[in-house]
């Protein structure tokens, strides 16, 4: 069927919203658009694919001093581990890797892959007290050109009196969570929900702490228009030069 920007966009945010695919089906009927609930996941699925290859082409100008943790996720009924990195400063998602292994994981992917998104090494890496963390520090980010006093330090925050916590990261973790209670696992690796929902925390919404601002309106991307979802669609489809009927309402 050919729904509306309108109606596909309300779909894609009522799921990062965390709302069911039937739910969202049923919001829909009511609305007098008939579409079943594998419909509406497709929808997800394609867009945030689409959005995502847009997306990762930009380059956020964020903070030096970055946080790291892991959450607990089922994908397939198997237990996994979503490890994010976020920004301290701008509270910008910059990167993500989904790993079997919580303290053991070889991190060292997700660390390189922010540090080509941000197009920088940062100062500090923040995070909780395990192994592959300060591991993935010094192989990522040492530069044999600089003094060990001057290399990006990795600080081991564990406690949770004054300004040192990572509750920042907490907070981050929390959002995914309960997206994923509503879903009651994930179905598999490569859902649209990990990078649906980087994409959502960065770009659509705003955050009290950042005066309302979105992650992505401080790092310097602004995106313009009061649909936020269709104007990455939009934008996501002239930087891939599709042109299948399936994208053609977003213009």
């Amino acid at each position: 069927m050919h729904a509306s920007p309108k109606v596909i966009t309300s779909a894609i945010q009522l799921y990062f919203q965390h709302e069911s695919y039937r739910k969202i089906q049923n919001f829909l009927a009511m609305q007098g658009v008939k579409i079943s609930y594998v419909g509406v996941y497709k929808w997800i699925r394609r867009y945030v694919s689409l959005m995502n290859g847009y997306l990762d082409k930009l380059q956020p100008q964020v903070g030096n001093a970055w946080r790291t943790d892991e959450l607990y996720v089922k994908v397939k009924g198997d237990q996994k581990y979503l490890f994010a990195m976020l920004d301290d400063e701008t509270r910008f998602w910059i990167s993500q890797q989904v790993s079997v292994h919580k303290g053991t994981s070889d991190v060292k992917p997700m660390f390189k892959e922010a540090q080509r998104i941000a197009g920088k090494n940062p100062t500090a890496i923040i995070s909780d007290g395990a192994q592959n963390f300060a591991e993935a520090t010094t192989n990522v980010f040492w530069n044999r050109n600089l003094p060990r006093t001057e290399q990006v330090r990795h600080i081991r925050d564990i406690t949770f009196d004054g300004e040192r916590h990572n509750n920042k990261q907490e907070r981050l973790n929390g959002e995914f969570r309960d997206r994923e209670k509503v879903i009651r696992g994930v179905k598999r690796a490569d859902s649209a929900i990990f990078q649906g929902a980087q994409i959502y925390h960065n770009y659509i919404k705003p955050h009290m702490s950042l005066g309302e601002k979105t992650p992505a309106e401080v790092a310097g991307i602004k995106v313009e228009g009061e649909n936020k979802w269709i104007t990455l669609i939009q934008n996501a489809k002239l930087n891939s030069g599709t042109t299948g009927t399936k994208l053609e309402n977003f213009g």
